[in-house]
C-alpha cells in the first residue's frame, strides 16, 4: 500500500459521494425520467460491481488470507464476505421502505405522490431519505478509499460504479424536499449534503484503519467489500434497473459493465 495514493483515494471517494448532486440536478431540471438511460446506467454499475467483486476483489482477499493463515484463510475470507452482506443487509432493513432511497421510483411517480402530501411530512421524507443515503454510503466510502490505497485500478472502478448508483439516490432526496419547500437550492443542498458521508467514511478509514492496517486485515476488508458490493448489486441496482426500463436494457448494461471492467483490468495489468 502506497501512501502516495491517499490523495487519489480521497478525491475518488469525494467524487463518488457527491454524484448524488447529479441525481438532484436531473430531478430539478428534467421534466421526465430518461428510463432507458437510467436502466442502462444502473445495469452497467451492477455489471462493474459484480465482475470486479468476484473476479478481482474476492480472489485477492483469498490469496492474501492464504498467505496469512494457510488453508484456514479461505474460511476467514468466506466468513468476511458473508459478514459484509449481512452488515449492509441489516442497514437496509433498518430504513423504512418509502424513505429508503434504494427503492426504485420514477420521477413522475414521485411528483404525483408529492403534490397531495402535507408539506411537513413531505419535507420529512426528503430528510429521512438523505439520512438513509448517509448511512448506506458510509461503508461504501470506506471501501472505496481502502481499495484505492491497495489497488488503484480497482479503486477507480469501484468509485465509478458507486458514483453511478448514487445518481438515483440524489433524485430520492431532492424531489420531496423541492415539492415541500419550492426551493431548488435547498433541495440540491440536502441531496449534495447526503453524499458527504462517503468521504466521511474515507476519513474514518484513514484515521482508524490505516494506522493498524495489515495484510490479514486487508484480506478481511476486501472480502467484506466484495460482499457489500454483491448485495448492493443484487438487492438495489438490478431491481432498480429493471424497474426503470425494459428488462433487456438492464441486461445490456450489465454485460457492458462487465466487458468494460474486464478490458480496463487487462489494460492496467
Amino acid at each position: 500500500m502506497e501512501l502516495s495514493h491517499v490523495g487519489l483515494a480521497f478525491a475518488l471517494t469525494l467524487l463518488a459521494g457527491l454524484s448524488t448532486g447529479i441525481g438532484s440536478l436531473i430531478a430539478l431540471l428534467a421534466r421526465r425520467t430518461n428510463t432507458a438511460f437510467l436502466s442502462l446506467a444502473l445495469g452497467f454499475s451492477a455489471g462493474v460491481m459484480i465482475y470486479v467483486s468476484m473476479v478481482e476483489i474476492y480472489p485477492l482477499a483469498q490469496q492474501t488470507a492464504l498467505k496469512t493463515w494457510g488453508s484456514w484463510g479461505l474460511w476467514a475470507a468466506a466468513g468476511a464476505f458473508f459478514a459484509g452482506i449481512i452488515f449492509i443487509a441489516v442497514i437496509d432493513r433498518l430504513v423504512p421502505s418509502y424513505e429508503n432511497p434504494h427503492e426504485p421510483r420514477l420521477l413522475e411517480a414521485m411528483e404525483e405522490n408529492a403534490a397531495p402530501r402535507p408539506e411537513d411530512k413531505l419535507f420529512r421524507t426528503g430528510v429521512l431519505a438523505a439520512v438513509a443515503i448517509a448511512v448506506h454510503n458510509f461503508p461504501e466510502g470506506m471501501a472505496t478509499f481502502l481499495s484505492v490505497l491497495q489497488e488503484p485500478a480497482l479503486g477507480v472502478a469501484i468509485a465509478i460504479a458507486i458514483g453511478i448508483h448514487n445518481v438515483p439516490e440524489g433524485i430520492a432526496v431532492s424531489v420531496p424536499v423541492y415539492y415541500a419547500t419550492g426551493d431548488r437550492k435547498k433541495a440540491f443542498f440536502y441531496s449534495f449534503l447526503s453524499g458527504l458521508s462517503e468521504p466521511l467514511g474515507a476519513v474514518i478509514g484513514y484515521l482508524v484503519l490505516l494506522p493498524i492496517i495489515s495484510e490479514s486485515l486487508m484480506a478481511l476488508l476486501f472480502a467484506s467489500v466484495a460482499g457489500i458490493m454483491i448485495f448492493v448489486s443484487l438487492d438495489e441496482l438490478l431491481p432498480a434497473a429493471r424497474e426503470y426500463g425494459e428488462a433487456h436494457h438492464s441486461v445490456y448494461g450489465i454485460i457492458a459493465g462487465m466487458m468494460v471492467m474486464a478490458l480496463s483490468l487487462l489494460i492496467m495489468k
